[in-house]
């Protein structure tokens, strides 16, 4: 599971084992977890994020969402 960023406490990867669906990016911090598609940077999943915590997480993937479509388009082909 390549890792793509760190950010403060901020874990950004994706998991070598999911080449067929849709870009996204996983993000951790401790026990908390979420799931971001890289097109709509809609969240697929949350778990552990408080509410208000969420835009931010959001808001750091799409600042760094060309770098993460690159490297999800560079390891998967």
């Amino acid at each position: 599971m390549p890792t793509l960023l760190r950010i403060g406490a901020f874990r950004f990867y994706f998991y070598s084992h999911e080449p067929n669906g849709p870009p996204h990016v996983h993000v951790d911090r401790g026990a908390a977890t979420m799931k971001v598609w890289l097109g709509s940077l809609e969240v697929a999943s949350s778990r552990g994020f408080r509410a208000h915590e969420i835009s931010g997480i959001v808001a750091m993937v799409e600042e760094h969402r060309g770098a993460f479509v690159g490297a999800w388009h560079g390891y998967f082909g």
